[in-house]
């Protein structure tokens, strides 16, 4: 008993040292480079590499830590009602904002797959990538992508856009709190956001607005777009 309790446990445990350790040397180190998420997956990859532990023990190990991925997600409402006056104030630009670039990711995902002659289920896994994995992989199954490609894909553009982020707002001159919470939210899904509540308390809650809009605007197009040109 007290084995088979360990063995559940210790994915857990690992998951959770190793974003801690993450949020360590980005404390110390002061860089993007060092994103909690990346070096967490590095130190997960590393120590079930040296241990020999099973990847599908550790995947069935931690998902009680994917269970909760989904009401984490619902509590970003929590920073949205706090700032919800600003939101209601400049609604119009946010929702044009998070459409054009949701639109648009569908969009240059399609025209580069096609370009390239990526195979049709390859270019469904990579349409729903700027959506959280509550909304995306769903999405993927239903139109006939590999639901681990999605969510490789999504995880590496949340990293992405968190990592890269700041730097494309100072380059781009992008000040204004609610544009960077719409760039975050639209771009970079629930890891994007997580960093637009670093920034501050506006543009965490307009990246938690933008999330949820542009997920909703990918479920209602992508089927279309599928239907149109797959």
């Amino acid at each position: 008993m007290t084995e088979l309790l360990s063995i559940s446990i210790l994915p857990v445990v690992l998951t959770l040292f190793a974003y801690r350790f993450g949020m360590f040397c980005q404390s110390k180190l002061k860089t993007p480079l060092c994103n909690p998420i990346i070096v967490a997956v590095l130190v997960v990859l590393g120590v079930l590499s040296v241990s020999g532990l099973e990847l599908e023990v550790y995947r069935q190990g931690a998902n009680m830590l994917s269970w909760l991925m989904t009401p984490a997600t619902v509590c970003l409402a929590i920073s949205m009602y706090e700032q919800v006056q600003v939101l209601k104030k400049r609604a119009g630009m946010i929702l044009a904002g998070v459409a054009a670039g949701a639109i648009s990711s569908i969009a240059m995902v399609l025209a580069i797959g096609l370009l390239c002659k990526f195979d049709a289920d390859l270019i469904l896994s990579l349409l729903p990538k700027s959506v959280t994995t509550a909304i995306g992989v769903p999405l993927s199954q239903l139109t006939g992508g590999v639901a681990a490609i999605t969510t490789a894909t999504i995880i590496v553009t949340g990293i992405v856009a968190s990592v890269i982020g700041p730097f494309l707002c100072r380059i781009f001159r992008l000040t204004d709190e609610v544009a960077q919470g719409v760039a975050f939210g639209t771009a970079g899904h629930v890891v994007g956001t997580a960093k637009a509540n670093e920034l501050s308390p506006l543009t965490g809650a307009v990246s938690s607005f933008s999330l949820v809009i542009s997920g909703i605007i990918t479920a209602v197009i992508l089927p279309i777009v599928v239907k149109l040109f797959l």
